[in-house]
């Protein structure tokens, strides 16, 4: 699977972040709903938001973000933040 990455300049959970990186997983089942750019939107949606994580791992802090809504439809954002980096890492993403 690859990953792209984008520049983006949102501050979520008190962090400033200056990049998003998709994962491609989401291509799999949802390449029809889903696209990189509806992920950036659903990501910068998030700006000046504050969300309690789901679970943690090493040095990974995993976040589900339901009900994000973009252009009357409703989107899912499985997402994670890395401790000390200014990234939001996207997992996956669907309606």
């Amino acid at each position: 699977m690859s990953r792209r990455k984008y520049r983006v300049d949102i501050v979520v959970n008190h962090l400033r972040i200056n990049k998003v990186v998709i994962d491609s997983h989401y291509e799999e089942k949802h390449s029809d709903s889903m696209s990189d750019f509806l992920i950036i939107q659903l990501v910068k949606s998030l700006n000046g938001r504050f969300y309690e994580p789901v679970s943690s791992k090493e040095e990974f802090i995993y976040f589900v973000t339901d009900n994000i809504e973009h252009l009357q439809r409703f989107y899912r954002l499985i997402w994670l933040l890395e401790e000390n980096e200014n990234y939001i890492g996207v997992i996956n993403a669907f309606r």
